[in-house]
């Protein structure tokens, strides 16, 4: 399954790493408005937490089975415009469509209708993500060969799709502004489609713009007969045991979930800590902290994390910029257990610095060291499946922000927190708040212990890279 690279052994252009940046602000902007419009079902819809708990779950879960099946698909495809391109464009079709009707309810239609509703609709844009993201990050993968060119491209599309956290929390103030719409649900209807209709734009950048190689005629991909496809789930488990069975690339997926998971467990509360440790409940009273909360922790990420943790790879190396990074994201962590003080809002500010490293840094240095690994594979396999190891990269992370949503609401009834109340029992936020810092603490740890002997550093990656170079010449 040999496939040369696009790009290789040199500067990648710069309205290249642009273009795929572009895709990378869809990719994001979805999850990130979706985060933020998901508040509405609980606290104005009037879901109860167990449900909102399962449309976490269970569409999240359903993508991860999808992940490997598109892309063994992928890494398959006989095609003019190549492996990845044509995947990338109709996934973006079929997450604004997706994106948009899914938040198209009325109250009036009742729970039930409204739970079902939602989650068929979800079903559907969560089909989109896999057969766009799944090609598309393996079109990033792909597009050099050079051990700190992989970085560059990631800082830049990571530095682009920070743009999504720093805007999506505004739609908080817009949602719940009666002078913008009468009610949230309302505002999520129109929001939606701006959202879904710019995103799936954005989203086709990479497919249009992003050069490929056509592999038509390429006699050594499988083909995509039905029986053939039915081969992903059997290239799942094969793959797995050989993903696994290479340490370095076990270990990112480790480390991803336990950081990326522990974060997303807690993320939500973040509007509920603000409004209701902060502001004793009154929303109209917080006004614009909670989008102050994320908007400025993106900011910090877009201007200062990523172009820092970039430097600190080319300086350090890929492993000890990522130990660096998430010792300090714990300790803002810690700081923001300790700054959020009723009556002084303002103090939180002092934390986002630190805890913006954690999540900034790690899709930054974790994407690039996974187009590394995927050099070793080749070597050891002499197969090129960017695809499917992107994609049970990904299907590592996607399963476990589904079991992330469950535990949310897990998390939200053991402490009887009940969102929209007026009056929380006592110890319910205080309880959210110790969940808050404390699982992305412990999550952060853990991942640390397991990267502490990561050994594909930058010495190794190009005595692997020159070891490819020599078999590609022998064979030509």
């Amino acid at each position: 399954m040999s496939s040369p690279h696009v790009a290789k052994d040199h500067k990648v252009p710069f309205g290249q790493k642009v273009a795929f940046g572009l895709g990378m602000l869809a990719n994001q902007m979805f999850p990130a408005a979706l985060g933020i419009f998901m508040v509405v079902l609980v606290q104005d819809m009037g879901f109860p937490t167990w449900m909102w708990g399962i449309l976490f779950f269970l569409p999240r879960a359903y993508d991860a089975v999808l992940d490997p099946i598109m892309g063994f698909i992928s890494d398959n495809t006989r095609s003019k415009w190549g492996r990845r391109r044509q995947y990338v464009f109709i996934g973006a079709i079929m997450l604004g469509i997706g994106f948009v009707a899914m938040w198209q309810m009325h109250r009036a239609d009742g729970l039930t209708y409204n739970f079902l509703y939602f989650l068929f609709w979800s079903l559907v844009f969560f089909t989109g993500l896999t057969v766009f993201s799944i090609p598309y990050v393996a079109m990033g993968y792909e597009m050099s060969d050079d051990f700190h060119e992989r970085t560059s491209i990631m800082a830049v599309a990571q530095w682009i799709g920070q743009w999504a956290w720093v805007i999506a929390p505004w739609f908080w103030v817009v949602m719940y502004d009666p002078q913008w719409f009468p009610n949230a649900d309302t505002a999520t209807r129109t929001l939606s489609v701006w959202v879904g209709l710019a995103c799936m734009l954005l989203a086709m950048v990479p497919a249009l713009f992003l050069p490929s190689r056509s592999t038509l005629n390429d006699t050594q991909l499988v083909p995509l007969t039905v029986a053939n496809v039915g081969r992903g789930f059997k290239e799942l488990l094969e793959g797995f045991k050989e993903a696994f069975g290479c340490v370095p690339f076990r270990k990112l997926c480790f480390a991803t979930f336990l950081i990326f998971n522990a974060f997303n467990t807690v993320a939500a509360f973040s509007f509920f800590i603000v409004v209701y440790h902060l502001f004793a409940g009154n929303t109209a009273a917080a006004g614009i902290w909670p989008t102050l909360f994320g908007s400025i922790g993106a900011l910090v990420t877009t201007f200062a994390v990523i172009p820092t943790v970039a430097w600190m790879s080319r300086k350090v190396g890929k492993k000890m910029a990522f130990m660096l990074s998430q010792g300090i994201s714990i300790l803002g962590y810690v700081l923001l257990w300790l700054l959020m003080v009723p009556g002084k809002p303002w103090l939180f500010m002092l934390a986002l610095p630190f805890f913006s490293f954690g999540i900034g840094g790690l899709f930054t240095l974790m994407m690039s060291m996974t187009a590394d690994v995927c050099d070793l594979d080749e070597l050891a396999t002499g197969k090129r499946r960017e695809g499917i190891f992107g994609a049970i990269y990904w299907w590592m992370v996607k399963l476990g922000f589904a079991v992330a949503g469950l535990l949310s609401g897990a998390i939200m009834s053991f402490v009887a927190f009940t969102p929209g109340a007026a009056v929380q029992p006592e110890g319910a936020v205080d309880g959210l708040r110790l969940f808050y810092s404390g699982i992305p603490i412990l999550g952060t740890l853990l991942a640390m212990w397991i990267m502490r002997d990561y050994d594909l550093d930058e010495r190794r990656a190009m005595t692997v890279h020159a070891e490819l170079e020599q078999r590609r010449l022998r064979a030509a």
